[in-house]
């Protein structure tokens, strides 16, 4: 029986970023659904080997355009290109003669704006980067900022901030806190990535402004490290990185097989929203139970108790629990068990795990204690919570969000050029 055919291909990402990631997990998949057999060549930074890449002598490329040094190093390749990188508000930033698959910048942006617009929220800001070429994506993402704002006539605030280096840590970090402090409060903050906003977060913590009731908090990119990182649970829409990998990887397959994609341009809109503690905003109308809470959310899962909020707060035990009886309707006990089990429900929904591990990560005396308080609350065990989870994932697959944007079908984006500022 004759073997089919191997491509050679390269896939020029860094894979330290989490979105190239994302996108190689995509070309996988679709490795996997097609049984096509291809022989791949990555680096794990490939920029530290991009000299002479146009030489190569391979079958197909796809790679991240989003830094200029690539499209500049694969301008005269003689083998098919596919490119994968952020949309354009100008059509001339988009790289000629090579078919281009786009994450949809403005779509990013006005899903996170409209969070936090369901969240009660009238006043906005953008925590972005500061201005280059291999930036270009944010500057994007801060001219569909610009748009929303000036549709909806509200004076946004835009902040570049410092590209973070060790010797300006400190600077950066007393900048950003200097403009955290000069805006109108309550305000939304979208960041344009995760990590620009788990320094906007540190730097809230860092100044006492609490989350997300004076600053409601939203990323980009849905990183998973970015979560681990900060002590209350980052938001973040997703983008659709995956569909991404495998859109370029089907243009690349039919570019090998003769079609012709010049200038086929393909716009990936996000997957959803991964709504957690940072842009939850319920605005408090009392001061001690806006800070007890700020409190609460930063420490439940390190076992702390109803005297040392009141401590942090300073007032008597009894007399916070008594403003979170007239606000909240409950104790703080209660608020700090609620997020105890948000944390372990979060945990659990991710897949197996040892629930002792998880008792004790999220703040529970025992695993027992852990069983009864998910048997009074949720009416089932925590083993019994992750298989629902577990099954849920897999009828709806695995790489399913969990929210899904409410414009979204369920079916592959697959159309030829279309605006590049979306809907």
């Amino acid at each position: 029986m004759l073997m089919p055919k191997s491509h050679r291909i390269a896939l020029l990402f860094n894979a330290n970023k989490i979105f190239d990631r994302e996108v190689l997990a995509g070309i996988a998949a679709y490795l996997s659904s097609t049984r096509k057999s291809w022989d791949l060549f990555l680096e794990e930074d490939f920029r530290l080997r991009l000299p002479g890449i146009e030489k190569w002598q391979g079958d197909g490329i796809i790679a991240d355009f989003d830094d200029p040094a690539v499209a500049a190093a694969l301008e005269r390749s003689s083998i098919p290109v596919v490119a994968v990188g952020g949309s354009y508000e100008d059509e001339s930033n988009y790289p000629a003669g090579v078919p281009y698959v786009a994450t949809d910048n403005f779509k990013l942006v006005k899903l996170a704006y409209e969070h936090l617009i369901d969240a009660g929220l009238r006043q906005f800001a953008l925590f972005s980067l500061p201005e280059a070429r291999e930036n270009r994506w944010a500057q994007e993402r801060e001219n569909a900022f610009r748009r929303l704002m000036e549709r909806d006539r509200i004076e946004g605030e835009i902040y570049r901030g410092q590209g973070t280096s060790a010797p300006s840590w400190d600077e950066a970090l007393q900048q950003q806190i200097a403009w955290l402090n000069s805006l109108p409060k309550p305000v939304g903050i979208i960041a344009v990535t995760d990590a620009r906003a788990r320094q906007l977060m540190q730097a809230c913590l860092i100044a006492g402004i609490e989350v997300p009731e004076q600053v409601a908090l939203i990323g980009i990119d849905n990183d998973p490290l970015a979560r681990m990182l900060t002590r209350i649970p980052l938001s973040s829409v997703i983008q659709g990185a995956q569909e991404m990998g495998r859109a370029a990887a089907h243009l690349l397959d039919q570019a090998m097989h003769g079609v012709r994609l010049a200038d086929t341009r393909i716009l990936v809109p996000p997957a959803g929203i991964n709504v957690l503690a940072s842009s939850k905003h319920e605005p408090a109308k009392h001061p001690h139970v806006m800070r007890a809470r700020h409190f609460i959310r930063q420490f439940a899962c390190q076992g702390i108790k109803t005297e040392q909020v009141a401590d942090y707060v300073g007032i008597s035990r009894s007399s916070l629990e008594s403003h979170f009886r007239q606000e909240l309707g409950c104790s703080v006990h209660d608020e700090i068990l609620r997020l105890r089990l948000e944390a372990a429900t979060s945990i659990l929904e991710r897949g197996e795990c040892n629930l002792n591990d998880v008792a004790l990560s999220c703040g529970f005396t025992s695993s027992q204690y852990m069983h009864s308080v998910f048997k009074r609350e949720l009416g089932l065990t925590p083993r019994a919570y992750q298989d629902r989870a577990i099954q849920a994932r897999r009828a709806l697959g695995e790489d399913s969000p969990l929210r899904k944007n409410d414009n979204d079908d369920d079916q592959p984006i697959a159309s030829q050029h279309s605006d590049a500022l979306g809907g």
